[in-house]
């Protein structure tokens, strides 16, 4: 499986901290094409109620972004028939929010004019709502 990297090192669990989240960049190593997309690190798992109990047990656990490929129809049919051997990950950027993390996605993906190089990136899709507050770490 190839590793995730980030500053061209590679990233592993105990390098999380207190970041929730990350956005990535998929290469597809055969033909140069991208994928842009974000990833949390974490996810909610909710639990049945303990005998004698009403409430719903919810606690987190570690997502499966280690294996991820993206959410591309494209790149999954890819890593499937042929291997995740072709595809490069790399973290663009480490997200302490969820709007943090939506906007740097959303950002990348304009920057990078990703709908309109079909040729050079499997995404079809952009959207997100972010507000103001949700990008307030990232003032300058």
């Amino acid at each position: 499986m190839a590793e995730w990297t980030y500053n061209n090192k590679p990233f592993d669990s105990e390098m999380i901290g207190d970041y929730i989240g990350f956005v990535y960049e998929i290469t597809d190593t055969e033909n140069k094409m991208k994928y842009i997309g974000k990833k949390k690190f974490w996810s909610k798992v909710t639990r049945p109620p303990l005998k004698g109990k009403t409430r719903k047990r919810r606690s987190v656990k570690e997502s499966d972004w280690q294996q991820y490929y993206g959410s591309s129809k494209e790149v999954k049919e890819l890593v499937e028939n042929t291997g995740d051997w072709r595809f490069k990950r790399k973290i663009l950027h480490l997200c302490t929010t969820l709007g943090e993390m939506t906007y740097l996605e959303m950002k990348e993906q304009i920057d990078r004019e990703v709908l309109l190089k079909p040729d050079e990136y499997y995404n079809a899709f952009i959207g997100g709502k972010i507000h103001r507050n949700h990008v307030k770490n990232l003032h300058k």
